[in-house]
């Protein structure tokens, strides 16, 4: 495809950033000023995970016609990108000494995706339809990685022993996923979104993606940049760029076009989640690496995203 920008193109594409990066911004300025206090961005965080987000995700999925949704195929293309790189990352780990902890950090750095960030570009992009299809991105990445991402953990972390009841019962309990079961369940039965119940998830889904925003941006630490190297730079390439255009050629492969393919391939090149760095931490990763890479690839998205989405305008 063409990189070449229209003019028009061009404000669209400020149009859908720069608000978002903004919003970062903004959280970032509300921690380094301490407002309104440090003890509000964990909660905050804690309260959109766990119900602003699975309410937006369910209230989507239950009005959704999910009839039209090519989610097989873009499932497949999402599922096939992440599998190969998964299978390139342990044969490079055989290849270069790189300790269990650190080889954790790295991976979760190569796949997994920053929720919030990728919500609101997808509607801010493409419009109220680029939610179902972001949805169908979220139910395959979430528990494909997260079963991954535990599982590495739990054998190569500093704290091993979690077991495969663990990393089921982390997918099971994931609130993106129950957010989405409950939408299908919704849809399938022809209830779709109750009249009380789905007010009240419309009102929690107004919050989500500012108050998600603001906890990205509060949670940046510029300092663990530092930390980065060699391998770390790879990484941030990998889930930048490389995922993507992976998933894109197996998309195409696959037929998946329009906004399921856009919306399929901008998820994979989200920067990594906020998430991540607790996940390292209580499991035994490199919590110091997972920090730098968070917050590189955060900064780093903001000239990645406009390269991926001209490419697929």
């Amino acid at each position: 495809m063409s990189l070449a920008l229209s003019l028009e193109q061009f404000q669209h594409l400020a149009q859908v950033l720069l608000p978002i990066f903004g919003m970062l911004l903004l959280g970032v300025a509300a921690k380094r000023y301490g407002f309104p206090g440090d003890g509000f961005w964990v909660p905050a965080e804690r309260l959109t995970y766990f119900a602003m987000f699975p309410a937006l995700i369910a209230s989507t999925l239950a009005s959704a016609d999910l009839s039209e949704l090519p989610w097989r195929r873009m499932g497949l293309g999402i599922a096939g990108a992440i599998a190969i790189v998964t299978l390139l990352a342990l044969a490079l780990r055989r290849l270069i000494a790189i300790d269990g902890p650190r080889f954790t950090s790295l991976y979760q750095g190569s796949v997994r995706m920053n929720t919030y960030v990728g919500l609101a570009v997808a509607m801010r992009w493409a419009g109220p339809e680029a939610l179902a299809y972001a949805a169908v991105a979220i139910g395959v990445i979430v528990p494909l990685v997260n079963l991954v991402c535990v599982w590495m953990l739990a054998e190569l972390g500093d704290q091993p022993g979690g077991g495969s009841v663990s990393v089921w019962r982390q997918v099971a309990t994931n609130p993106l996923i129950l957010g989405s079961a409950v939408g299908v369940a919704l849809n399938a039965s022809g209830i779709g979104e109750p009249p009380v119940l789905g007010d009240l998830a419309q009102m929690l889904s107004k919050a989500a993606l500012p108050m998600g925003l603001l906890a990205v941006g509060a949670f940046l630490s510029w300092e663990a940049i530092a930390a980065c190297r060699l391998l770390e730079a790879l990484a941030t390439f990998v889930k930048l760029l490389a995922l993507p255009a992976l998933t894109a050629a197996l998309m195409t492969l696959m037929g998946v076009d329009g906004v399921a393919r856009g919306v399929g391939v901008l998820f994979t090149a989200l920067p990594t989640a906020t998430s991540s760095y607790l996940l390292a931490r209580q499991m035994g990763g490199d919590a110091e690496k997972m920090a730098a890479l968070i917050t590189a690839q955060t900064a780093l998205a903001l000239f990645t995203l406009p390269i991926v989405m001209i490419w697929l305008a």
